[in-house]
């Protein structure tokens, strides 16, 4: 077994080309934060991009910044915070919810896994904020694509193409993002006590108002006292952030109040308690719990994923909270993944995608991890595996099993996540 740690482009050039020539497949591995996520690597020798780092170009004024795919996303964010930026889109840190340390994920991996958090519903993700990349096909090519300005649309759909590939066509080398002003203050109003239905009834109409509201997300019973430390209590607690400039914050939470002031009683927590409650909700808190037990992330049409959720309770042991207005739904399971059943309830109540995001390596290699696809899209997808790592040398197996393919980012999962 082989492990390169390349330190240079020409370096990760250079071993996709002996992988290619010696037809031995690799894992693609930056720190190894998500790496429980998907099947079991079905490869003997690891890409390490963890010695691939520093920032090639950071420019505040232009509001771009690249960096090579091994650099850390804590670092990166450190130096935003530094000149008042941040990434918009918010990437989570799924290390807590996988049984590692926080702050391991990587620029690269962000990219990757097409990252988002809380504020996706007015950002985006990933793949809405990447303004360019450099990669090695597995072909054992070098390309480019994209650019460093954020007007530049050359190449961007194939930059958009890797967000969501999770290292199955092609290793990034850098990548450059766009970046933005962080909120000068932010408040979050905690409604407690609404059941799941009230709770979404409570969020559309929050976010659908003049509030700007930036997040939304509902931690049913218990759920709530395992963020924050704890500090919320038990009682279920509806989560609505507001940002921007203090007036500005402070006219809107009025407003809310006064939409929303029949709901039930009202909370705020400001600053860094209302950062630190939604980096909690980001990474999934309640259920990093340093088990294995099945986790599910789950998207669908908000209006409907409560009632999946019940439904699904009728016929299994779970626990659940949402994120993004009741659209993002975190599932754990206290036996099986019950994969079969939970895609049929998703499908039942208005379709949408399930990610088994944890799970024991037994349960990852017998179920499907991500969505199946149709055949149509499935197809696609096969075709864009075939242009770009013909003979399967990239992370094989990791979507699917081998024959591997990849799920289209902007056409599938990757427009809801």
């Amino acid at each position: 077994m082989t492990t390169f740690t390349p330190t240079t482009s020409a370096d990760v050039l250079a071993a996709v080309q002996w992988a290619l020539a010696e037809e031995a497949p690799l894992e693609i591995v930056g720190h190894g934060s998500k790496r429980g996520i998907g099947r079991p690597q079905q490869a003997e020798h690891t890409l390490d991009l963890s010695k691939l780092t520093g920032v090639t170009l950071y420019e505040p004024a232009e509001l771009v910044l690249s960096a090579k795919s091994g650099t850390s996303l804590a670092e990166l964010e450190n130096l935003l915070a530094e000149n008042g930026q941040r990434f918009d889109f918010e990437p989570m840190d799924y290390g807590p919810l996988l049984g590692e340390a926080p702050g391991r994920g990587t620029i690269g991996g962000a990219l990757a896994a097409n990252l988002a958090g809380p504020r996706r519903l007015k950002a985006g993700a990933a793949r809405d904020h990447i303004l360019g990349i450099q990669a090695v096909s597995g072909r054992g090519e070098a390309f480019k694509s994209g650019g460093r300005v954020v007007k530049n649309v050359t190449g961007y759909d194939l930059s958009k193409v890797m967000a969501g590939s999770w290292g199955t066509l092609a290793v990034t080398t850098d990548v450059t993002f766009k970046v933005l002003p962080a909120a000068e203050t932010e408040t979050t109003l905690i409604i407690r006590g609404l059941l799941d239905d009230n709770a979404t009834a409570a969020m559309s109409i929050a976010m659908g108002s003049s509030a700007e509201v930036s997040s939304a997300a509902h931690l049913p019973e218990r759920m709530a006292g395992r963020v924050l430390d704890g500090k919320l209590g038990g009682d279920p607690a509806t989560l609505l952030r507001v940002e921007g400039f203090g007036p500005s914050v402070a006219y809107r939470l009025g407003h809310i109040r006064q939409l929303l002031g029949n709901a039930g009683p009202i909370e705020e927590v400001t600053e860094e308690a209302s950062r630190t409650l939604w980096r909690d909700v980001r990474d999934v808190r309640p259920f990093a719990d340093s088990s294995d037990k099945p986790v599910w992330r789950i998207s669908m049409p908000p209006a409907n994923a409560h009632h999946m959720v019940l439904a699904l309770r009728m016929q299994a042991a779970a626990d659940a909270f949402y994120d993004w207005q009741g659209g993002l739904v975190w599932l754990r399971m206290e036996g099986e993944p019950e994969a079969e059943l939970l895609r049929a309830l998703i499908r039942k109540f208005g379709g949408g995608h399930a990610t088994l995001v944890r799970a024991a390596p037994a349960w990852r290699a017998s179920v499907p991890v991500f969505e199946p696809q149709p055949a149509a899209l499935a197809a696609l997808s096969a075709r864009l595996k075939a242009e770009f790592d013909p003979r399967n040398i990239l992370n094989p197996g990791r979507m699917v099993h081998s024959p591997d393919s990849v799920t289209l980012a902007g056409a599938a999962e990757g427009a809801t996540s």
